[in-house]
């Protein structure tokens, strides 16, 4: 299948690794990975900051660069439940990395090997935007060595949400503490969770915190295998 990469201003700018791992994760699967470099942001910061119009253009322009493409695979759930929220019909064939294996590929085992102990932390838009389900943990089961815990109140925000984060940072903040407490209570190695921007918003609270728990996309997890393991 000829897939198209979606990468997000999120993981060009910061989590470029992310993206790498999606690529060396379908083209082990056989498919064919390209990256459209006309891509740029989806228009989800700008909707969430007030700007309808803006970002609606966004998301239209999206569509154009991504016309023609047999499926269009994403490592984040938000910028997928907008452009789909916001589009319609008239929206790609955009799917978050886990919809695509599970749905569209119809397979949960991808020929990981990650011998850590995680907790996942099934992030809001994955949930309540696209209704993914358990179809992480499916793929993180299938994991050879992988030991998956849960996490206590795991349907409870981070505390991110965006700009929510920044207009909001003391109620953010407390939400990230009550996030962070979960993640120690379960003793886990790594968290993973679908969105980076999440990850990024629980990484800041487990460093500042000296706690030695680490933060992994799920698409870094499925790459690695036991003859390449991910960095």
């Amino acid at each position: 299948m000829r897939v198209g990469l979606f990468v997000t201003c999120l993981g060009d700018t910061l989590f470029p690794g992310t993206g790498q791992a999606v690529v060396r994760l379908l083209e082990r699967l056989g498919h064919v990975v390209e990256f459209p470099e006309e891509q740029t942001c989806c228009g989800q910061m700008h909707l969430n900051s007030g700007y309808a119009d803006e970002g609606l253009a966004l998301a239209r322009r999206l569509a154009g660069v991504f016309a023609g493409y047999e499926a269009v695979v994403t490592p984040s759930a938000s910028c997928a439940g907008m452009v789909r929220e916001q589009l319609g019909e008239d929206a790609p064939p955009l799917y978050e990395l886990s919809e695509f294996l599970v749905d569209v590929l119809a397979v949960d085992d991808v020929g990981a090997y990650y011998p850590h102990r995680v907790t996942y932390h099934p992030t809001c838009h994955s949930l309540r935007a696209l209704r993914v389900g358990e179809k992480p943990q499916r793929l993180l089961r299938s994991v050879r060595g992988l030991d998956l815990v849960e996490l206590p109140d795991a349907l409870e925000c981070c505390g991110f949400g965006g700009t929510f984060a920044v207009k909001n940072a003391d109620v953010s903040t407390a939400m990230l503490s009550d996030k962070v407490r979960d993640v120690l209570d379960t003793r886990a190695e790594v968290v993973c969770a679908v969105d980076s921007s999440c990850l990024m918003h629980i990484g800041g609270g487990l460093t500042r915190g000296q706690t030695g728990v680490r933060t992994v996309h799920l698409a870094e997890v499925l790459a690695s295998t036991e003859e390449e393991p991910w960095p």
